[in-house]
């Protein structure tokens, strides 16, 4: 077996044994982006030189028997949205195409201290404001399961790089199913932590109240793991919350008996791809053959979740995304003067997506209808938030699917926005109430693409929804599929 198609865990094991060695392994990462990147354009960013180096010190940490974490001398990649000290960062827009950050995200810097290997900055939606990495300035990322396919968004460029054996791991951010779905369109395992678990100091903003920085890997022992390193409370960031941070992996032990299984009825709705609908059920029958208990739930006011979503979300955007302007850095148009400079770096800095979502959300934001927008769906959302917490009085976790179709074809809804926004109706409510979010894979549907099922925890529970994840993962063999790039 090639060293590229390991997880953490098993390289983790090799390493300390000294078995095998962190450039070998990084080399053997890099060999593998040769291979496949041309087709897959995961990465907008490579960073072989810095990665070898990385993986030389790895090496030397472990020569001299020193403390080795988990991910001592693994590559990871990066979702270009993270801020790394001397690496092209651009957010996949064109108005940060030569932004060179002078330090490190909270993120980043704790995967280099645990001795990560960073191997590159991968491709994503512009600013994140996407389902399917189409709108990056820079390239259309495919899904490894077939070309003519969308990796899922925005984190897409990270979900095809992992599923794709381009890196052993990767990190996304998530601000309504930016890490969910993709991991459901590619086959893996992906995780929005709760709000305030991971720092989001060091990555760029969409929407501030909603995104939350988490792991991308290819099973859920590895995303215990990463977990593990990137949670904690950070004072750089004031919405971090300083919680204890459970050794994660520790608790995966398979065992889920009495486990309370919440299943909500509006998640099962028509319209949902009837191969993703029956391969969640039977993924909920197979946790039930193993002991937990079903209960069914209801989270009334989902229905209006994707329209509360998306005036939050545009709204926050627009107040976030107004300091490019091209003064301080990134792309500058030349002008007659000031307001023309302005107008003109704007215009052609952004892409359409994020220029449709600025404009969406200075509407939102405008005088005469912030209490009718803005105010009403702040309401809306206190609503979704106390629909969990009732629900949870019944339950321990809940499991819904993560995505209602499988990966769509490229270009099928780039000029059907409302339809691309639909392609997160089941993961946006967990952003909305901030609560922590899992997707696993849990079959495939008649075209060999995979699906995925969804589970959702209280408040800082992350560790009873990787227990359930860790337990059907062991039952099942669906997380070691691997793609044939043709």
């Amino acid at each position: 077996m090639s060293l590229h198609t390991s997880t953490i865990r098993e390289l983790s094991e090799k390493l300390k044994r000294r078995e095998i060695s962190s450039v070998e392994l990084t080399e053997s990462v890099f060999a593998r982006i040769s291979a496949t990147e041309e087709r897959l354009r995961s990465y907008v960013t490579l960073c072989r030189e810095s990665a070898l180096g990385e993986a030389q010190q790895a090496d030397e940490r472990l020569k001299n028997g020193s403390d080795a974490p988990p991910l001592l001398g693994i590559p990871i990649a990066l979702k270009d949205i993270f801020l790394a000290q001397g690496v092209r960062t651009t957010c996949a827009s064109k108005i940060l195409g030569n932004f060179v950050p002078p330090y490190d995200g909270t993120a980043v810097k704790r995967l280099k201290t645990s001795g990560a290997v960073i191997v590159g900055k991968t491709n994503m939606d512009e600013f994140a404001m996407g389902s399917s990495t189409e709108n990056s300035a820079f390239a259309v990322t495919r899904n490894p399961w077939n070309l003519e396919r969308v990796p899922g968004g925005s984190s897409g460029g990270s979900a095809a790089a992992v599923a794709a054996d381009q890196c052993i791991a990767a990190l996304g951010t998530d601000t309504g199913g930016s890490i969910r779905q993709p991991a459901a369109c590619c086959g893996i395992v992906g995780l929005k932590p709760t709000y305030g678990r991971v720092s989001r100091f060091g990555v760029i903003a969409f929407a501030s109240s909603l995104d939350q920085v988490g792991p991308m890997t290819k099973d859920v022992t590895d995303c215990a793991l990463m977990l593990e390193t990137i949670a904690g409370h950070d004072p750089a960031d004031s919405t971090s919350v300083p919680a204890p941070v459970p050794a994660y992996a520790s608790h995966l032990t398979g065992e889920v008996k009495g486990l309370r299984v919440g299943i909500p009825k509006e998640y099962f709705i028509p319209g949902i791809q009837p191969e993703v609908e029956q391969a969640v059920k039977e993924g909920i029958h197979r946790l039930e053959k193993a002991g937990v208990e079903l209960v069914e739930v209801s989270l009334p006011h989902t229905e209006y979740a994707v329209a509360v979503y998306y005036i939050i979300a545009t709204a926050e955007a627009s107040s976030n995304l107004a300091r490019y302007d091209g003064m301080k850095y990134g792309y500058r148009a030349p002008g007659k003067n000031l307001t023309e400079t302005y107008l003109k770096s704007r215009q052609e800095g952004f892409g359409p997506e994020v220029k449709r979502r600025i404009m969406l959300g200075t509407y939102a934001l405008s005088a005469g209808y912030y209490d009718a927008y803005y105010l009403k769906a702040q309401k809306a959302r206190t609503l979704i938030k106390r629909d969990f917490e009732e629900a949870f009085k019944k339950c321990d976790v809940i499991i819904t699917p993560t995505a209602p179709t499988t990966a769509f074809k490229i270009g099928e809804k780039t000029e059907d926005p409302l339809q691309m926004y639909l392609s997160d109706i089941f993961t946006i409510s967990v952003n909305l109430a901030g609560l922590p979010g899992l997707s696993l894979p849990c079959g495939f549907d008649s075209a060999g693409l995979p699906v995925g099922m969804q589970i959702i925890g209280k408040y800082f529970d992350e560790t009873t929804m990787l227990r359930a994840a860790f337990a059907y993962e062991q039952a099942t063999e669906w997380h070691k599929k691997k793609p044939k790039i043709s």
